[in-house]
Formats: structure tokens, C-alpha cells, sequence
């Protein structure tokens, strides 16, 4: 979910959901992060070897509830695990591990990480569901943040921790197979070609995933865009690291399409692939019933680390 713009000293490239991948694709304001593209003479020299990131950092208000929310829970659920106030870096020397684990959580439960959880309604819903599992959101966004709070407060919950970082960096610093489960669903889909790169779900964050997981630990990811679903397949199904679970035979196009091209994707050829039954851990929540109104499929993907 993300496109040239700076971010904590990085090129910004924004993922999911208008957050680092995921639910409620809000998104940045994409004129300022275009017009960045459009135009890389003018910021080539300032942006030379930077990372891309999976988000492009933009301001989010918060309303007089959202904000006595943060106030009240901050305390409570939002690690702080930043390099400073405002920064979406993690900390020199930050090591996720299992003391890791029971200094914040109170316990050395399973944990599963949620990246990019939006408005929080599926990682506090799955929290609230299974109080003997620890779990992690991680958000970028002030009003995702506070909203997620809001619900986990109003439940009580005390399996709950936010951390709002960026996730790449939160997976190079934890532990290996510290983590139990990943979940992705509905990263931003970045649908114009020349943001495809810019999509969270990306060989090197593979990498890291499959390192931090538990033997047999599954990503879980979802998405309601076609083009996506076959970006997906392209990062992970020639991956010796991990198994593709899927037991559900989809058609896809073989070849992407750029943004506003649903036609010329029906066209093209096609090819079956395997994917998975919709996730029962995953809450029905509003975005994904719009795209489900709009007639879109809801693409699912379980992978399992080797």
C-alpha cells in the first residue's frame, strides 16, 4: 500500500487497507504520493537507497471518541517499541522473543500477528474468542490504532497488544519461530502497474515470516481483488519455505492488468489455482461484506511455513 512519498526517512509504499496490509483500505491521499511518481528526477537523489515501505505515512484525525479512547487505553494496549514519538521504526536493539512475550502479555501463550488490522473489528473479535492466545496488531494509522483500542477496551481484553510500527522491521527483530500465525487480509491492492512492487505481500517479508514462524506456523491472507490473487500465487506458490494448503480450485487470469481493466483481465487466458476455504477465524466484517455486495470473490490463501 504504498507509493513514493517519505516515511521516517524511507521511500513510502502503502500496503493494505490504507494501513500496512490490511482491512478497510482507506488508503493515503494518492494525488501527493502520484505526483511523487510521476515526477522520480525531482526526488532521485533524496531517495537513493532507501527502503520501500508498505505504506505511505499520512495524518489521521481523530474525533473527540477516538481520541479519549487513545487516552484512556494507550497505557494499556499500545506497545512502545519506537525509535521516538511519531516514528513508525522500531527501536535499536528491539529483540521479540519469548521474555519478549511475558514482559507484555503476561504469559508465554501462542501469539499470531495481524498486519494491517484496520478498524481492529477481526483481531479483537479473535482476541475476545480465544483468551488462551496472545495476539498482535499491527497498525500504522492514528485513527485504525485508537479505533482498535476502543473495541478491545469495551471487551476488557487482556490478549490484546498494538504495536504501530512498520511490520517488516517487527518481524526482523523478533525471534525465530516465536509466532504461531500471520494474518494479512485485504492489503491495499495498489491496482496501476507501476505500484504492483509496492504490495506488502512480498518475497523478503516471506522470508522474515517464515523465519519468525513456529514449525508448521500458517500466513493467512485474503484479499477481495483478482489481480492481487495472482500476485499472491507469483510471491508464494514456487516458494520451497512454504506449503500452499488450498483445497479449492480457483480460475485466474495468467498475466496482470492495471487499474480500471476488469474487461481486458476477462479476456485473457486463464489458469486454475489452488486456494483455500474461507478462514472461520476470520470475522465477516463490513468491508468485506461490500466487496462481497459488489460481487467480488473473496480470494483465501493458507500457508503453511516448512
Amino acid at each position: 500500500m504504498i507509493d513514493a512519498g517519505i516515511v521516517d526517512g524511507a521511500v513510502g509504499v502503502a500496503g493494505a487497507g490504507g494501513v500496512e496490509g490490511g482491512e478497510g483500505r482507506s488508503g493515503p491521499d494518492r494525488r501527493s504520493i502520484e505526483s511523487a511518481a510521476d515526477n522520480p528526477g525531482a526526488t532521485a537523489a533524496r531517495l537513493a537507497g532507501r527502503p520501500v515501505l508498505s505504506f505511505v505515512r499520512r495524518s489521521g484525525r481523530l474525533d473527540d471518541r477516538l481520541r479519549r479512547a487513545w487516552d484512556v487505553y494507550h497505557d494499556r494496549y499500545l506497545l512502545d517499541i519506537s525509535q521516538a514519538s511519531g516514528s513508525l521504526s522500531v527501536r535499536a536493539g528491539l529483540n521479540v522473543d519469548e521474555d519478549f512475550v511475558r514482559e507484555h502479555w503476561g504469559n508465554a501463550d501462542s501469539l499470531i500477528v495481524e498486519i494491517g488490522t484496520g478498524q481492529g473489528e477481526n483481531v479483537v473479535a479473535a482476541a475476545q474468542a480465544n483468551p488462551e492466545t496472545n495476539f498482535l496488531a499491527i497498525e500504522v494509522y492514528d485513527p485504525g490504532v485508537a479505533h482498535t483500542m476502543l473495541l478491545a477496551g469495551k471487551r476488557g481484553l487482556s490478549n490484546l497488544r498494538i504495536a504501530q510500527v512498520n511490520a517488516p522491521e517487527f518481524f526482523e527483530a523478533a525471534e525465530d519461530g516465536l509466532i504461531s500465525e500471520v494474518w494479512t487480509f485485504f492489503p491495499d491492492p495498489w491496482p496501476k502497474m507501476r505500484h504492483h512492487k509496492r504490495r506488502i505481500v512480498q518475497d523478503e517479508l516471506a522470508a522474515q515470516i517464515h523465519r519468525t514462524l513456529a514449525a508448521g506456523g500458517v500466513w493467512r491472507i485474503a484479499t477481495d481483488i483478482e489481480d492481487y490473487a495472482l500476485h499472491v500465487h507469483e510471491i508464494m506458490d514456487g516458494r520451497s519455505d512454504f506449503e500452499n494448503l488450498g483445497g479449492l480450485t480457483l480460475s485466474l487470469p495468467l498475466e496482470h492488468v492495471g487499474k480500471g481493466n476488469a474487461d481486458e483481465a476477462a479476456r485473457l487466458p486463464h489458469g486454475d489455482f489452488s486456494e483455500s476455504l474461507r478462514f472461520d477465524g476470520r470475522v465477516l466484517t463490513n468491508f468485506e461484506k461490500k466487496g462481497i455486495k459488489a460481487g467480488r470473490v473473496i480470494h483465501d490463501f493458507a500457508y503453511r511455513a516448512m
